[in-house]
């Protein structure tokens, strides 16, 4: 059987070291500290070796009008033990509730992809969001506007630009044990847009234990010569919640 790439390891290992620091702050202020951990991954080997891992790790932190949150999502596939995709993504966020209807958020964040023509892209932006359907107890909408600055590392060169970043995240409760979320995002620069779109539905098998299916895409507008403008991934993962 193929080995578990290091990478995931690693990162789970950042993840539970940041989960039980922040944890024992949390116990001390008595802070709202929350953390979900999603693992997927196909393995065969005999006539045909391959291996496809899907790793995803959150946490938000909650201290009074601030909330902290950080996300590492990664997928590796090889075939033949040879590497056929490599794709981790990384962001930090810090929001700031203004009132129960509107927040500041600063967010950066940084994708490795090692088959997109870039050697990476960072970005950084400072955004107004409010939260809509409020009223309503199985649904909830917000969105959010701000701009900022994007960095693509390319092996010939390397760009910077301003960006102006929108994003909407809707969550509906389904049933009890059921919830579907969908997030749209678009980064628009003068060089290159970026639109992201997340849709998943994940239902409970235990309290703290549930069965995730995803859809993503990605779109990027302008891309290194050989490279196609979108790709997409399709994910069934166990979902723990801590």
């Amino acid at each position: 059987m193929p080995r578990m790439p290091r990478i995931f390891p690693l990162a789970a290992l950042c993840l539970f070291a940041s989960v039980g620091a922040q944890s024992a702050f949390a116990q001390e202020s008595d802070d709202s500290l929350s953390t979900e951990i999603e693992l997927g991954a196909i393995f065969t080997s005999g006539n045909t070796e391959d291996e496809n891992v899907k790793f995803k790790g959150n946490v938000v932190w909650i201290r009074d009008a601030w909330e902290y949150g950080f996300s590492i999502d990664g997928f590796r596939s090889s075939k033949q033990n040879v590497l056929a995709a490599q794709r981790v993504y990384t962001v930090g966020s810090a929001t700031y509730n203004l009132n129960e209807d509107s927040f500041i958020l600063s967010r950066i964040a940084h994708e490795d992809d090692r088959f997109s023509g870039y050697d990476g892209q960072s970005d950084f932006s400072v955004s107004y969001g409010q939260n809509l359907l409020r009223d309503r107890e199985n649904l909830d909408w917000n969105y959010t506007i701000g701009a900022g600055m994007r960095y693509s590392q390319a092996p010939t060169e390397n760009t910077k630009e301003g960006i102006i970043r929108l994003a909407t995240e809707l969550r509906w409760n389904v049933s009890d044990n059921a919830l579907f979320i969908q997030t749209l995002s678009v980064e628009s620069g003068k060089e290159s847009s970026i639109g992201r779109s997340e849709s998943s539905i994940q239902s409970d098998i235990m309290e703290n234990l549930s069965m995730k299916f995803s859809i993503k895409m990605k779109h990027q507008t302008e891309v290194p010569l050989g490279r196609k403008k979108t790709d997409s991934e399709a994910s069934v993962t166990l979902l723990l919640r801590l």
